[in-house]
């Protein structure tokens, strides 16, 4: 059985990394909205790509926890499409990866 011990505390360090990421993100825009109009347009495309990075937070987050319930479930390191090994210098580069580099 292969030791993902290093990949499983590169994900829990992720997964604390972009949970504080998030929640700076949900600060942002909490002040109110600007009185003049110049600046509330400013503010809104700040919210865009706010929404943006957060989704983007969301989206990474979501695959680490992925990958740690596949470390949990003993499935972490398989290609999720033909089940062979991922080569672990790709799960070094890319913890959560899903499928091995001929699939991806």
């Amino acid at each position: 059985m292969t030791d993902f011990s290093s990949q499983q505390r590169q994900l829990l360090a992720l997964v604390a990394d972009l949970e504080s990421r998030r929640q700076r993100l949900a600060q942002h825009g909490r002040d109110g909205v600007p009185a003049d109009f110049a600046e509330q347009a400013s503010a809104r495309e700040n919210d865009e790509v706010v929404d943006s990075l957060a989704r983007q937070v969301d989206e990474e987050l979501s695959q680490a926890r992925a990958a740690l319930a596949r470390l949990d479930a003993g499935t972490y390191g398989r290609c999720a499409r033909c089940g062979d090994d991922i080569a672990p210098a790709r799960l070094v580069a890319v913890p959560f990866a899903t499928m091995c580099a001929g699939c991806a």
